[in-house]
């Protein structure tokens, strides 16, 4: 069984051979896909299909990548947005995180790197569909709760384990203390942030993290997981 079983991709390209492309390889994968050569049609779809993932292109005539984002992302919060684009302009990349995409390829771009990119949202945004995540010498295991180092389990409270995943998941990525407490302790968090320290403190005790290798603390920016 493939770990992508059960994941819903939406393909969104007025190219058919970039879609055909792109569906086929994703199919191998064994994701469920959808297509669609437009925004319209891609409205439809999405509303029916209820993606996981949607991979845009930016420049489709009618409603573009931009606006269709715009429109999902008002119907769908949990849904993770890819935008492709033949630009590599900076503007237009940030036109589309700022409407609400989460990340961002430049045509032509490597299948093999697209393909990293989706299972990148999907440990972030949904980890429960891959089941076991791996992550260097970590196994997260979202059904159970569970996080493996080195293959020992891991004690963890319930808040050190959300806070491992979280950084895990989003290893090599610089994460401030705002953004830690907004997704870990919640945006309503009325404390400290030096609660962020003390957790991590003890998440190092626990990994035998002595020297700070693996969770490593970037002074006036937050931490970062290396692996």
């Amino acid at each position: 069984m493939k770990a992508a079983q059960g994941v819903r991709l939406l393909l969104v390209d007025d190219e058919p051979h970039i879609l055909q492309f792109l569906e086929l390889g994703l199919l191998n994968e064994g994701f469920e896909v959808r297509t669609a050569p437009d925004g319209i049609t891609a409205i439809s779809v999405a509303a029916e299909f209820k993606p996981h993932v949607a991979i845009l292109d930016v420049m489709m005539p009618g409603m573009d990548g931009f606006e269709l984002c715009h429109y999902l992302r008002s119907e769908e919060t949990e849904l993770a947005v890819i935008m492709l684009t033949a630009k590599d302009e900076v503007d237009d990349r940030v036109k589309g995180l700022t409407i609400g995409a989460d990340d961002y390829m430049v045509k032509p771009f490597s299948f093999d790197e697209l393909l990293a990119r989706i299972q990148a949202r999907l440990r972030n945004q949904f980890p429960g569909l891959l089941g076991e995540v791996r992550c260097g010498p970590f196994r997260i295991d979202s059904r159970r709760k569970e996080i493996r180092f080195k293959e020992e389990v891991l004690e963890l409270s319930p808040t050190e384990y959300e806070l491992l995943q979280y950084l895990v998941i989003n290893h090599g990525l610089v994460l401030s203390k705002p953004m830690i407490l907004d997704k870990v302790w919640g945006y309503d968090f009325g404390g400290e942030e030096n609660i962020v320290e003390v957790y991590i403190r003890s998440l190092r005790e626990k990994l035998g993290d002595k020297e700070h290798r693996i969770i490593r603390t970037l002074r006036g920016a937050g931490y970062r997981v290396d692996l």
